[in-house]
């Protein structure tokens, strides 16, 4: 058994903006049922507070840099029995907004401060010297928030082991060489084997440099980052500690993904009794105010409106497609003009287009369980987690040859077909043209209806749950100082 502290900068369904959510809501459980003792730490965001009881304060630490204490309250993850500690810090984390951005839409102004402390928080935790009584063994650190836990840890004489997972390259927590200097951070990590970067701070950096494991969310995607096109000119860090660099597949949860069960959709149904599927298809339908029709193939499209996610592709697409007999709902926030494009193509297509902007847990339910095919055109994808639901729920992804959409999504072909692994469509390049071979391959499947549900089937079928992936990260953890 080993003692694991998960420190994360948002766990669900405590707080939420993204997937590192749902890996830090869902891995620490399942490590738990596999034996290992795990404690969870957390900011303490107000809108964490505001859901939670009167929480009991369990220790009060004097950290550098800032005069009033910081408190570490206590409760546990919801639905589980895996403690969690909230790093209680007022002046840093009890305000409006989310974990990292401001009411305005802008990120906060001191991001860096804010996240140093709960660096150095943890730290504490992990050192034992928060009065506890509890050293994990590992700490297990996840994302740029917490990139400074292994570099600060390696200033210790005795130490946990550290692993450093990277959900997105793409966000490393830049900023100034003043904000380091500001900081009381030591000097030692201004260094260009540290956490400087071409002159900046780079807290992302800090974790590649310092972890004795450094892990990312997809086999293909660990490869990827090794090259200066998903890097971001942390190419050479990578490369240079490649042998500690390892790819692990993301799970999902299926207490709360699986249309057999899930509370979040009006009709249940399984790979062997496909019937509420029809029915979950005619009420998002409804709820988009599109036409009730059975047989017109219902394109989905949930997540964070970003060119990464290759919304510019599928608006590209649309007018061409809209052409064909389909519709298209889709969830989601994210640029103001990619969000407009939507808005305006609802407002020229209301037989064929329903958009709903922002983001809502049950729609995004409903469309997995009541789509037909799933649009996820990435032009990078770490893990990903929709395509995950959409196999699960027999909608059919489409998807681009990248990160974990490569590791998880068959593309469906003669061959694929014949041998029964046919899941989706795949296609390579990022353009638009590309894309639209790929849909027009899966409504042409969509209109052969025993070859569709074969494929839907297979999909179904395939397990991408927590367990395994869990015991890769076990396997590592005992390789761990």
């Amino acid at each position: 058994m080993a003692r694991i502290l998960f420190a994360s900068s948002e766990a669900h369904p405590l707080i939420k903006t993204g997937g590192l959510a749902d890996v830090s809501g869902s891995l620490p459980p399942v490590l738990q049922a596999l034996g290992d003792d795990v404690r969870l730490v957390l900011p303490a965001y107000r809108t964490v507070l505001q859901r939670l009881p009167v929480l009991p304060i369990i220790a009060e630490l004097m950290l550098p840099g800032i005069t009033a204490p910081v408190r570490i309250l206590e409760t546990m993850l919801p639905q589980t029995r895996v403690p969690v500690w909230l790093v209680d810090s007022p002046a840093h984390f009890d305000r409006d907004g989310n974990p990292y951005l401001g009411p305005d839409g802008h990120d906060w102004p001191d991001n860096a401060a804010r996240f140093t402390v709960f660096a150095r928080a943890v730290v504490e935790l992990a050192q034992n010297r928060a009065g506890l009584d509890w050293r994990p063994d590992v700490v297990h650190c996840n994302d740029w928030q917490t990139g400074l836990v292994p570099a600060l840890l390696a200033q210790e004489k005795k130490r946990p082991g550290t692993m450093f997972t990277i959900h997105n390259m793409a966000y490393q927590g830049l900023f100034p060489r003043q904000t380091f200097d500001s900081l009381n951070l030591p000097e030692a990590l201004w260094h260009w084997q540290a956490v400087e970067f071409h002159s900046q701070l780079n807290f992302l950096k800090g974790g590649l440099a310092f972890a004795d494991w450094i892990t990312t969310v997809s086999p293909t995607y660990a490869q990827e980052i090794r090259s200066a096109d998903f890097a971001y000119g942390l190419e050479g860090v990578l490369n240079h500690r490649v042998e500690r660099l390892r790819g692990i597949l993301n799970g999902i949860d299926y207490s709360a993904w699986d249309p057999a069960h899930d509370p979040l959709i009006p009709h249940h149904y399984s790979a062997t009794k496909l019937e509420g599927k029809k029915k979950n298809k005619a009420a998002l339908q409804g709820q988009f105010a599109l036409p009730v029709k059975p047989d017109t193939p219902l394109l989905g499209l949930v997540g964070r409106m970003v060119e990464q996610k290759g919304i510019d592709l599928v608006l590209a697409v649309l007018p061409e497609l809209l052409q064909q007999p389909v519709q298209v709902a889709v969830v989601g926030t994210g640029a103001a003009r990619f969000e407009q494009a939507f808005r305006d193509l609802a407002n020229r297509y209301p037989d064929k287009v329903g958009a709903f902007i922002g983001y809502d847990e049950g729609y995004a339910h409903l469309l997995e369980a009541g789509a037909d095919i799933f649009l996820m055109p990435s032009r990078f994808e770490p893990c990903g987690l929709n395509q995950l639901y959409s196999l699960r729920y027999g909608t059919v992804p489409v998807v681009r040859r990248t990160g974990g959409l490569a590791d998880t999504v068959i593309h469906t072909d003669a061959a694929t077909l014949a041998d029964g692994s046919a899941t989706g469509f795949v296609f390579d390049a990022a353009n638009p043209s590309a894309l639209l071979v790929a849909i027009d391959q899966a409504l042409a499947l969509y209109r052969r209806p025993e070859a569709w549900r074969q494929v839907m089937q297979a999909g179904m079928r395939r397990d991408f749950s927590w367990e395994q992936s869990a015991r890769q990260y076990q396997e590592l953890y005992r390789q761990l100082p």
